[in-house]
């Protein structure tokens, strides 16, 4: 036989016991709340009047780590994957380096073609649903010819393959090419490739073996830079969502298994969605206990200009 069923009355509020609102700790007050401007009002101001609060605080906050790395001569990896050069951020990587804010450089295949096809022509991005009906998608002749070029007849890591054939066949738009600014700064870019998975890989040129021989001693590279991040160093993954945190997340297993005490540094995770690999193997795992990291949300063209001019704003010309 069941239970019989309870019986409930409503409860009397009247015996509920209140507190003084003077003995909350609040996690919001005033002095936290964006700042009314006008018209014409410099960055600066901008910056001085976001809320701190949530992002904006996180974004000043790597900003803060950014500058401080610069001051004491400790690196700052820019990681990024295609979309970042897509959006026309290059210019912006580019001035950072000049300014030795920015002293590494790591990019997943797609960014490194982009890069490429932007110092040959000035443009990249093609329209792939269309090129797939025909099979023309990624069968750009220029494209696979130089970077497999590059790839066959040079030596050292893939970034660097790439970066000195760029300058050394004067490509006419070298400007806006973080690969080629690497190489005639002398600062390390690495070019992670996940074999098969770019339009370059199906090239007649391309060397399967040539290309892993390349990107592997990029991966050697990363991990000799991310070795020095502790005490103070910055790393940057903006727009790669699987390929450039996989490797740093091994490049610091590297790194810390050799003997170096990869501790005290920041991470930041740059990108319009949260994806699980970013915020595990960049955010939590490597800084947990011994750093901090970071999660900014928002669309690359946006955020990233807005992070930049963060950053020069007290760098100093």
């Amino acid at each position: 036989m069941p239970a019989s069923r309870p019986s409930y009355t409503p409860v009397d509020l009247s015996q509920v016991r209140t507190r003084p609102l003077g003995e909350r700790t609040n996690k919001v007050d005033r002095s936290q709340f964006a700042r009314p401007g006008q018209a014409g009002r410099s960055v600066a101001d901008l910056l001085a009047g976001l809320p701190q609060q949530l992002g904006a605080r996180d974004l000043l906050q790597v900003v803060a780590a950014v500058v401080t790395a610069y001051r004491r001569g400790k690196p700052v990896i820019w990681g990024m994957g295609g979309h970042v050069i897509k959006t026309g951020i290059s210019p912006l990587i580019i001035d950072l380096m000049q300014r030795g804010v920015v002293r590494a450089l790591a990019l997943n295949g797609g960014a490194s073609i982009h890069d490429v096809e932007i110092a040959l022509i000035g443009a990249t991005s093609e329209d792939v649903q269309a090129g797939l009906r025909d099979g023309s998608f990624g069968m750009w002749e220029e494209t696979g010819r130089f970077y497999n070029r590059a790839v066959n007849e040079r030596r050292g890591g893939l970034g660097r393959r790439l970066g000195e054939a760029l300058l050394a066949d004067q490509a006419p738009n070298c400007d806006l090419s973080v690969l080629a600014t690497a190489a005639a700064l002398g600062i390390p870019a690495t070019v992670h490739l996940t074999l098969g998975a770019d339009i370059v890989h199906m090239h007649p040129e391309a060397d399967g073996a040539r290309l892993g021989e390349a990107t592997f001693e990029d991966f050697r590279l990363l991990a000799a830079v991310v070795a020095d991040l502790g005490n103070g160093g910055v790393y940057l993954n903006v727009g790669s969502a699987v390929a450039l945190p996989e490797v740093f997340l091994k490049a610091l297993t590297v790194a810390r298994n050799l003997g170096h005490r990869v501790e005290q540094f920041t991470t930041a995770n740059f990108d319009m969605l949260s994806h699980y690999r970013p915020l595990q193997n960049v955010v939590r795992r490597p800084t947990e206990g011994v750093g901090q990291g970071f999660s900014l949300l928002g669309q690359h063209e946006v955020l990233l200009p807005l992070f930049y001019q963060a950053i020069i704003e007290q760098v100093g010309a």
